[in-house]
C-alpha cells in the first residue's frame, strides 16, 4: 500500500506541474502545441495515479505507471540537454534550463519510475484461476510412474 501512494502521489505531483505549465506552451508549435503536449503527458500520469491506487495488484498497472513515469522522465532529460528540433506535427520543445516546476516534475517522475518498477516486480505475474487449479499434480507430471 506505501507504495501505492508513493507511485500515485508522484505520479500527481507531475501532472499538477504538466497542468500547471500547459497554458505558457502553449503557443509553442503550430500542429500539435507544447501546451497540448503538456495536458496528454498530465492525463497519463493522472490515470496511472488512479489505476495504482485502485488496482496495484494487477502487474500491467504497474507496468503503465512505469511506462508514464520513465517517457515523462526520458523527455524532459532529453528536451533539457539536446536540441531535437521538430518531429513531424511535434514542435521544438529544447529548453536547455531548469528551474523548479521542472526539477520537481523530473525528480517526481524519477521516484514514480523507480516506485512503479518495484512494484511491477514483487506484484509478479498472475495466472487465470483456471490454470491454478488445473495445474498438474506430481504424480500426473511423469505418467504416475513413480
Amino acid at each position: 500500500m506505501v507504495l501505492q501512494v508513493v507511485t500515485a502521489a508522484a505520479l500527481a505531483v507531475d501532472a499538477y506541474v504538466h497542468v500547471d505549465l500547459a497554458s505558457a506552451y502553449d503557443p509553442i508549435g503550430r500542429q500539435i502545441s507544447q501546451g497540448t503536449l503538456f495536458r496528454i503527458e498530465a492525463a497519463a500520469a493522472s490515470l496511472a495515479a488512479l489505476l495504482v491506487l485502485l488496482l496495484g495488484r494487477r502487474r500491467s498497472v504497474w507496468a503503465f505507471a512505469f511506462l508514464v513515469s520513465v517517457s515523462a522522465l526520458g523527455a524532459v532529460l532529453l528536451y533539457r540537454y539536446v536540441n531535437v528540433g521538430t518531429l513531424g506535427p511535434l514542435p521544438n520543445m529544447y529548453e536547455p534550463t531548469w528551474f523548479p516546476q521542472k526539477t520537481t516534475s523530473a525528480i517526481a517522475v524519477a521516484v514514480g519510475a523507480a516506485a512503479a518498477l518495484v512494484g511491477f516486480r514483487i506484484t509478479g505475474p498472475q495466472r487465470p484461476a483456471s490454470t491454478r487449479s488445473a495445474a498438474p499434480r506430481d504424480d500426473e507430471v511423469d505418467g504416475g510412474n513413480a
